[in-house]
């Protein structure tokens, strides 16, 4: 179960995820990131509550940071130990801008 809230603010787009990014809920984010991403130059994902990402789920990062390369920028915000070192065994931690 992920809960997906998103606050635009200009040309900001905030997304504040609750519970898994797994298989099951990945493809919803995805849909979701890119119907809202025209006129975006700043995205962030507030991550605090995720419990976990998994392999598809950071397929998603991956892509939305792909995207925001083109427009602007991209920041993954306050993930939980767990998921911190989920991005570090991975090296996602070199590929995104994680902030604590």
């Amino acid at each position: 179960m992920l809960d997906i809230n998103k606050v635009v603010d200009g040309d900001k787009l905030t997304i504040v995820l609750n519970g898994r990014l797994d298989t099951t809920t990945a493809p919803e984010l995805e849909s979701q990131v890119n119907a809202s991403l025209s006129g975006i130059t700043s995205l962030i994902f507030d991550i605090s509550d995720m419990e976990y990402i998994s392999s598809a789920g950071l397929r998603v990062l991956l892509s939305s940071q792909k995207a925001m390369n083109k427009q602007g920028s991209m920041k993954v915000c306050h993930p939980t130990d767990d998921v911190k070192e989920i991005f570090d065994v991975t090296g996602f931690s070199d590929i995104l801008t994680i902030e604590d």
